[in-house]
C-alpha cells in the first residue's frame, strides 16, 4: 500500500513506539513497515494546489472585469450586449455548472477536488448574474445590499437543495456581507448605526449566527450545515472582538489616533473574558471548536496588548528578547502536553 511520506513517517514512528513499550515484536514491526510503502511525489496534493492556483486565478479575473470600468466598456463596445443579457448567460451556465458538479459528485466521487472546483466555477457565476441583474435594473439609489441578500437566498437554497457545504459556507459570508451593508445603507452610510460601529455590529451579529447554529443543530434537515455556521459564526464574533479591543467603539481613525490605547483596555478586558469563557465551555462540555477559538484568540489579544503597550516605550532588543522567550516557553509547554498525549 502506497501512503504519503509525511504519513509514512507517522507510522514508523508508531510502530517504533509500540516496540519500545512491548505491544509488539519485531517481527511484527517489520511485517508492519513491509505493508506500506512512501510515495514519492504526492500527486493528489498537487492536484490540490493546482486547482486552488486556478480557482484563485478565476477570483482575480471575475474581480478585476467587474471593478474595472475601462475593461467593461471596451467589452460593451465589442459585443453590445445589454447587462440582463449577461446575467442570463451567466446564471444559465452556472446552472449547467451546478447541475454537472453533482452529477459528477454521485458517480465520480473520487474526483473530490476537480467536482468541487466545478460548483466554485458555479458560485463565482452565479455572483456576476447577480451582480449585472443589479446593473440592469439600477435606479441610482444605492441601495446595492438587496442584491447580497438575494445572493444569500440563492447560495442558501443551493446548499440546501444540493446538500453542499462550500455553498453553504458563500451564503453565510453573503449573508455577512449584506448585514454591513445593509446597516450601513439604513445609517445613511454614517459611522454608526444604533451607537455600534462596524467591529462591534460584527460582535452581535457573530453572536447571533452562532447562537442561531445550535438552534439548527436540533432541526434534522439542517444538522449537516450545524458545524460549518458554528465555525462561520465563531470567526465572525472572535475577529470583531479583536478588532474591537483594538479600536474600540471610534468610528475614524482621526477619532482613534487622538486617544491613547490604554484607554481602549476594559475592550481588551471583555475581550479577553470571552476567550476565557470559551475556553472554559470548550473544555467542561468537549466543544473542540469553542476550546480551541478561546484558546487561540486569547493568545492572539495577549500578543496585541503586548504589541500596543511595550512596544514605543521598550528598548527593541529587550522586547523581541521578551517575546522570543515566551515563544520557547509555548513551545515547551505545547511540546510536552504533546507527548503526554502521544504516549496515551
Amino acid at each position: 500500500m502506497k501512503v504519503d511520506r509525511e504519513k509514512s513517517e507517522f507510522l514508523d514512528e508508531m510502530i517504533e513506539q509500540w516496540e519500545h513499550d512491548g505491544l509488539i515484536n519485531e517481527e511484527t514491526g517489520a511485517r508492519l513497515r513491509k505493508s506500506y510503502e512512501a510515495k514519492n511525489f504526492d500527486w493528489l496534493r498537487l492536484a490540490q494546489y493546482a486547482f486552488w492556483v486556478a480557482l484563485a486565478c478565476g477570483v482575480i479575473a471575475l474581480g478585476s472585469l467587474l471593478i474595472d470600468n475601462t475593461i467593461l466598456k471596451y467589452l460593451q463596445s465589442i459585443y453590445n450586449t445589454p447587462n440582463i443579457v449577461i446575467a442570463i448567460i451567466s446564471a444559465g451556465i452556472a446552472g449547467w455548472l451546478y447541475i454537472l458538479g453533482f452529477k459528477r459528485k454521485q458517480k465520480q466521487s473520487h474526483l473530490k477536488f476537480s467536482n468541487e472546483a466545478i460548483v466554485f466555477a458555479a458560485i463565482l457565476l452565479t455572483a456576476n448574474a447577480v451582480a449585472y441583474f443589479g446593473k440592469a435594473i439600477d435606479n441610482g439609489s444605492g441601495n446595492f445590499s438587496i442584491l447580497i441578500l438575494i445572493s444569500v437566498i440563492i447560495y442558501g437554497v443551493l446548499g440546501y437543495v444540493f446538500n453542499s457545504r462550500l455553498i453553504w459556507i458563500f451564503a453565510l459570508l453573503s449573508l455577512g456581507a449584506w448585514f454591513g451593508t445593509e446597516t450601513g445603507y439604513l445609517s445613511r452610510w454614517n459611522y454608526y448605526f444604533l451607537g455600534m460601529n462596524y467591529p462591534l455590529r460584527f460582535v452581535a451579529f457573530g453572536a447571533l449566527l452562532t447562537a442561531a447554529s445550535f438552534l439548527m443543530k436540533r432541526i434534522s434537515k439542517l444538522q449537516q450545515f450545524f458545524q460549518v455556521t458554528y465555525i462561520a459564526g465563531m470567526v465572525y464574533l472572535f475577529v470583531s472582538l479583536w478588532g474591537l479591543s483594538v479600536f474600540g467603539n471610534f468610528a475614524s481613525l482621526e477619532e482613534w489616533y487622538a486617544v491613547r490605547q490604554l484607554s481602549l483596555f476594559y475592550w481588551a478586558l471583555i475581550s479577553a473574558a470571552v476567550c476565557v469563557a470559551s475556553t472554559f465551555i470548550g473544555l467542561k462540555y468537549r466543544d473542540d471548536i469553542a476550546r480551541e477559538f478561546g484558546i487561540t484568540f486569547l493568545f492572539i489579544n495577549l500578543y496585541t496588548r503586548y504589541f500596543e503597550y511595550f512596544w514605543d516605550s521598550w528598548h527593541k532588543a529587550l522586547f523581541f528578547s521578551v517575546l522570543a522567550a515566551s515563544f520557547w516557553l509555548i513551545g515547551r509547554k505545547a511540546e510536552k502536553i504533546w507527548n503526554v498525549e502521544f504516549l496515551k
